[in-house]
This record gives C-alpha cells, structure tokens and sequence, in this order.
C-alpha cells in the first residue's frame, strides 16, 4: 500500500467507504495494490501479457482532486488509464467527435467510459424516528414484513463462524440461482476479518424453524446479509437467500432490520449500494424491493478514463469489448 503518513490522514474523512484507508487495506489483503496520492485511493490492475496496469478509482469527489499529482503517480505505476468514478459531475468539453472529453494536466484526456459501480443506488434518511420510517414503507412492503414477522422468521446480528458460513453458502446459492458472478470466498472471508473487529462489517441472518414434533429442531437460515458500516453511513453490498420458505417473506424482514440495525449504529444514512430505473434492465425487480421501504432514488455521473498512455488506451478499449461481448455470449450456453 503506498501513502505516507500525511496522506492516510486525509482518508479518515472520504466520502465514501471504498475511499477509506480500512476498504485499502482489504484490497491489499486480497494481493491487489493500493495506491493513495492526490486526495484520492485507486488499486492496481495488471494488464494480461504486458508489464502495464490500469487503475480503479470508484467513489470519489472530483473536487478534491489533485490531478496532478495523480497522473504523476498512476504514470509511475506503468498506468494506461486509471477509471474514475465520481460522486459529483466532472466538467467536460465537447471535442471532434462528439464525445465528452476535457484537458486534464500536462496533456492526459479524461473521457466518459463504461461504469464499474452500479450508476444509481437509493438512500434511506435513517434520522427519521422509526415509527416514520414504517410509515413510509409501500404498502406491500409493510405487508410482507409483518408476514414475516408472523410466520415466526426470526432475524439476528451474529458474530460466530458459522455465520459467515451460512452467508457464503447463501451467497453462492443466491448467485447460482440468478446467473451474476461473486468474488471468491477469501475476498468476503478478508472483508470480514479486517472490517468486523473494526465494528465496520454486520451480518444479519434470517432463520425460520421447520415444524417439527420435538422442539430441539434447528432454526433453518434462509437469508444472509453483510452490511459495511462507515462513519456515519449504513451499506448494504452483500447478501444471499435460499428458496426455502421464500414465502414467509424473509428477506422483507431483513431490510427492515437491517434498517433498524443502522438506526442504533447510529448511522445517519443507509445506502443499498445499487439500483437501476430501467424497467427493462434484469436487477429493476430488486430496485423495486429496495423502494418499497421508502428511499430515494439517486444516480451517479458515470465513469470517466483518464488517460495516460492512448497508444495503448484504444487497443485495450478495443479487447476489452471482445472479452465482455464473449463472456456474455458464453453465457447464455452455460
């Protein structure tokens, strides 16, 4: 992890987790390097085949850049491009071709590129007492969390291993089940181990306990979440659920516990990390439940390259499209 003393100070107040010195330890666990200079935090990704890498610097406040301290550092580390993804809009120029650039320091070119990050996520003002918060609930969603709740779902915080077995497992099932790709567990396993004793990482699991004639039973969990927690806001990255008594309505009750669970963390906000407004995009089911409990819907500018090396920046743009157009082929056939 490269940052002097001084530097790190200055993460102690980022705007959003991923910018925090903790999310740049984990991302250093994990083997990914992690480069903090100019006000901002950005990883290493080594380009397959040759000796260059691209950067990643998600969530950021584009006013607090130093750019050109930057591009300095990102020219030091063999960067093509480091992709930046902005809280606030970037000011851009229209140049020949109709695409929206502008001139950054000593001649690099920052461009509108593809997203990393979901472009809109929704926030749920957690000042609000709770009885307000119910209130604002769709009907619907108010329905199902006191189906749940009736049906004897039980929701708890927990601690022990088993738990983040229990999420990993749901996880994996969850993924399996809609076709999206996870990290592998040692990623979910560090963010544990380096955000939890920090009082940074939650997991709330959701049990139901199958009728049976003996009451020595065990409780059956069928949902599992992972909340982050950073300065005064409550994330929701991570979750997992089994098709087993999906119709109690499990996960219902986990958000509004979850919800809860950021009230007495003393969290001002809670952001569900990604949303889409697009009916026709496959994830506008899941915005759907996320706006049953009352946030608002936000959206992000995008994502912005800027460019160091464009010899190489067009040929990797280039590859790039093949790759995702293949994987998404290979898809549908697996």
């Amino acid at each position: 992890m490269v940052g002097n003393n001084s530097t790190i100070k200055q993460f102690n107040h980022a705007p959003h987790i991923c910018q925090s010195p903790e999310w740049g330890e984990v991302k250093a666990r994990i083997g990914t390097p992690v480069v903090r200079v100019g006000g901002v935090q950005f990883t290493l990704h080594k380009v397959p085949f040759l000796p260059f890498n691209v950067g990643y610097c998600p969530k950021v406040d584009p006013e607090k850049i130093d750019w050109e301290r930057l591009k300095d550092a990102a020219k030091e580390h063999r960067c093509i491009f480091v992709k930046i993804e902005p809280l606030e809009s970037v000011k851009v120029s229209r140049r020949k071709g109709g695409q929206a650039m502008c001139q950054c320091v000593n001649g690099a070119t920052l461009r509108r590129s593809k997203p990393i990050f979901a472009m809109q996520t929704i926030l749920l003002d957690l000042t609000k007492p709770e009885e307000e918060l119910r209130a604002g609930m769709k009907q619907k969603t108010r329905y199902n969390v006191r189906l749940a709740e009736k049906k004897g779902v039980v929701v708890e915080e927990r601690h022990d291993p088993e738990a983040l077995e229990i999420f990993l497992q749901l996880q994996k099932e969850t993924a399996q089940r809609q076709g999206f790709f996870i990290h592998p567990d040692n990623y979910y396993r560090t963010v544990w181990e380096v955000l939890h004793p920090k009082k940074m990482a939650h997991l709330l699991v959701a049990s139901v306990k199958q009728p049976a004639t003996s009451n020595q039973q065990p409780a059956i969990p069928v949902v599992a979440w992972m909340l982050l927690k950073y300065r005064d806001t409550f994330y929701y990255p991570y979750g997992g659920s089994s098709e087993r008594f999906k119709n109690f309505m499990p996960s219902n009750l986990v958000m509004w516990e979850a919800i809860r669970q950021g009230k007495k963390l003393g969290c001002k906000t809670f952001d569900l990390w990604g949303a889409t407004d697009d009916p026709q995009d496959p994830w506008y089911g899941f915005t759907r439940f996320k706006l049953g409990y009352g946030g608002r819907l936000v959206s992000f500018p995008g994502a912005y390259d800027l460019i160091l090396n464009p010899v190489l920046y067009w040929p990797f743009i280039f590859v790039d499209k093949i790759r995702w157009g293949w994987l998404k082929f290979r898809g549908r056939f697996l």
